[in-house]
């Protein structure tokens, strides 16, 4: 890498060039990724007994897993950007080096993250389109919600805005259940999971709260503990700050970045997960690297389990097709008498279809989608009873249900090695294009003044924890929320004061984010439905 230019006192060198075997690096892995991602793909294809009588498909899979990449690979230059800009304008590490350095995080954290807030985020999809993903449906759906994250993001970071990517897709899935419902004659509303949806907005929308007080708190806190002067002064000139500031900086991107994989990275994830599931049910729906022992343990507990719920059916007789009432509560949440005796029918079914064949991959191809669908109702019916507390079991019965849900989320709620890789290496090179637009916006037009090396230490370590503390909870939250708004808390604490209209563009898009995102996503659903 060379400099070009000499940048402004104190502004960080961006005329860095990257040299021509950066690029060639770059280009390698891109190519390397794809290929491993299709490859893989063919290979569990040509595994599996699906009768292939049509290629349609399988050519809008590939299209299906181009789009979600690109969702990831833009997510990675929109929102990393934040994970990087203090270290870039504290002069702790030169720009490309940042990049290269952040973006390689986040291909670990996506590497090592566990997959719950990928399935967080399909619970918010219209029941009915997940049980008929492979379907022309399905496939508007997958089409619609991605393309419209996709546009709404460009857009933001055309305009240099630092607009969350976790609030645009959400957003997208609502529109598309709300889109689904109205065009089913039901009212718009009974398109989503509002319990679900609420507990990700309530995330989404206290995260920037979050991320503007803990990070003030912290830089008070750093003022009255620590008394070296030089950590709350601007950097001077392009002079990288002390060692230990140094080391504080760099680390805590570093956690940033990871965190930031580890979150973001799932909800592209989850979405190729469900349209694998409906393009190659034999391959993708159930996890067939079960052992038989687990197996055996699954039929134990799902017999149990039904006669448990048999016993608490109060001799109700179960209903002429259960699968319709359980699709039914989950979509719903109104409780039946007829639900229990319903869930203890299709529990019967799976225990007794896994005890016939012994292992998954025995199951035939037919059976597969049937089997996984019936999975999901139950895990999503025990959930719902769970949290609604309308029904009350005896201790027994609730052991009961909690280790068959257990069991049935271990079995469908799975992601391969494959996806995790090649999801990685969207997130993580897209980290490394496009970045300096977000960039200068949070280092120069949040605040009066420039990051000193205690601001934004501050804001990457809140930043780094609320991103943690939500991966736990399978929560998506928005590293340009938390991370901005950091940046803006600790401009506050230090009496700097706020570029407003930069302020105001920032709330505009977090405003604005939500109900475009929706009525985008929701045209693009209707439009995908007539054409698929």
């Amino acid at each position: 890498m060379s400099s070009t230019t000499s940048p402004a006192a104190g502004r960080p060198n961006f005329e860095q060039q990257t040299d021509s075997k950066s690029k060639y690096v770059f280009l390698g892995i891109l190519a390397v990724g794809l290929i491993f991602t299709f490859t893989s793909l063919i290979s569990d294809i040509s595994q599996s007994d699906n009768q292939i009588t049509t290629w349609l498909p399988f050519i809008l899979l590939g299209i299906a897993l181009i789009i979600a990449l690109g969702f990831e690979f833009v997510n990675g230059f929109h929102d990393t950007a934040n994970a990087v800009a203090t270290v870039i304008y504290t002069h702790s590490l030169p720009p490309n080096v940042a990049v290269i350095w952040s973006g390689t995080f986040n291909f670990l954290g996506v590497l090592f993250s566990s997959g719950a807030v990928a399935f967080g985020i399909i619970s918010l999809l219209p029941v009915e389109l997940i049980l008929q993903v492979g379907s022309g449906s399905g496939f508007a759906m997958v089409f619609a919600l991605l393309i419209a994250a996709i546009l709404w993001n460009l857009g933001t970071w055309y305009l240099g805005l630092p607009s969350s990517s976790s609030h645009t897709l959400i957003g997208s899935i609502i529109g598309v259940g709300v889109a689904n419902a109205l065009m089913h004659g039901r009212d718009g509303t009974s398109g989503v999971d509002w319990t679900q949806a609420s507990k990700i907005g309530s995330s989404l929308l206290l995260s920037p709260l979050i991320g503007f007080s803990l990070a003030a708190l912290l830089l008070l806190a750093l003022r009255a503990l620590v008394k070296q002067q030089e950590l709350y002064e601007a950097p001077k000139d392009n002079n990288p700050p002390p060692f230990w500031i140094r080391a504080l900086l760099i680390t805590t991107c570093t956690g940033v970045s990871f965190m930031h994989g580890s979150n973001d990275g799932q909800k592209g994830m989850g979405l190729i997960m469900l349209i694998l599931v409906g393009t190659v049910p034999t391959s993708y729906a159930l996890n067939s690297a079960m052992p038989v022992e687990q197996m055996t343990q699954f039929v134990v507990v799902a017999q149990a389990t039904q006669k448990a719920l048999v016993d608490s059916s109060n001799g109700v007789a179960a209903p002429e097709n259960p699968r319709n009432t359980l699709s039914d509560y989950v979509r719903t949440k109104e409780i039946l008498p007829t639900l229990v005796p319903a869930l203890a029918v299709i529990t019967g079914d799976i225990g007794k279809q896994i005890s016939d064949y012994g292992e998954f991959k025995k199951i035939p191809s037919a059976a597969v989608a049937n089997v996984r669908n019936d999975m999901y109702l139950v895990s999503e019916t025990i959930k719902h009873i769970e949290k609604g507390k309308q029904l009350t079991f005896n201790d027994e019965t609730t052991k009961y249900l909690k280790d068959f849900k257990s069991k049935v989320d271990t079995s469908t709620k799975f992601i391969p090695t494959w996806v995790k890789i090649s999801v990685a290496i969207a997130l993580g090179l897209g980290t490394m294009v496009g970045w300096k637009r977000i960039v200068v916006t949070v280092g120069e037009k949040i605040g009066k003044t420039h990051l000193t090396y205690a601001q934004g230490a501050s804001a990457e370590l809140v930043a780094m924890t609320c991103i943690g503390a939500a991966d736990v909870f399978g929560l998506p939250v928005s590293t340009t929320h938390v991370l901005s708004s950091g940046v803006a808390g600790t401009m506050a604490a230090n009496g700097s004061g706020l570029q407003m209209s930069t302020v105001r563009s920032m709330a505009t898009a977090w405003v604005l984010t939500l109900p475009a995102s929706i009525m985008l996503s929701g045209f693009l659903y209707w439009t995908f439905v007539q054409i698929f």
